[in-house]
């Protein structure tokens, strides 16, 4: 990040998308004294230098039946099938955020799935790339 072209203004413009994305330019500019157009001039050129790299959206998973939430690490069977798992993990909807760690494991993966039998069927096609330990999560606390 070059701060020399990121000011106060800008920090502030970031620290009010970063609690709503969808918050009107022209609602921001209120804030810190810029017109709307203003804002969304900052706002590109935020996004241009790379500190705005995109938006998210949060939501509730059980309200579609992805009732399960189970954190996986993966425990690799040999060193050949990094790459063909990379590619699984790519493809595969259910896991929803992948992490190559060092420490235990080779990978750590976060799925969502609505039943049991789903994550069932998802370990087991998980066994042809190594073993696995799975955690359940019972309450997000934050």
């Amino acid at each position: 990040m070059n701060t020399q072209i990121i000011d106060e203004v800008d920090l502030r413009i970031l620290q009010f998308l970063l609690v709503d994305a969808t918050r009107p330019h022209k609602d921001i500019g209120q804030q810190v004294h810029l017109t709307g157009q203003a804002v969304g001039a900052r706002v590109q050129k935020l996004k241009d230098i790379g500190v705005i790299e995109g938006y998210t959206l949060r939501w509730n998973p059980s309200k579609i039946g992805q009732t399960l939430h189970a954190f996986i690490t993966v425990f690799m069977k040999s060193s050949d099938v990094h790459q063909s798992f990379q590619s699984f993990v790519q493809r595969n909807e259910q896991i929803s955020e992948t992490h190559r760690v060092s420490g235990e494991g080779c990978y750590w993966l976060r799925i969502r799935v609505g039943t049991l039998e789903e994550l069932n069927a998802f370990l087991d096609e998980l066994l042809q790339y190594g073993n696995y330990k799975v955690s359940l999560s019972i309450e997000q606390v934050k």
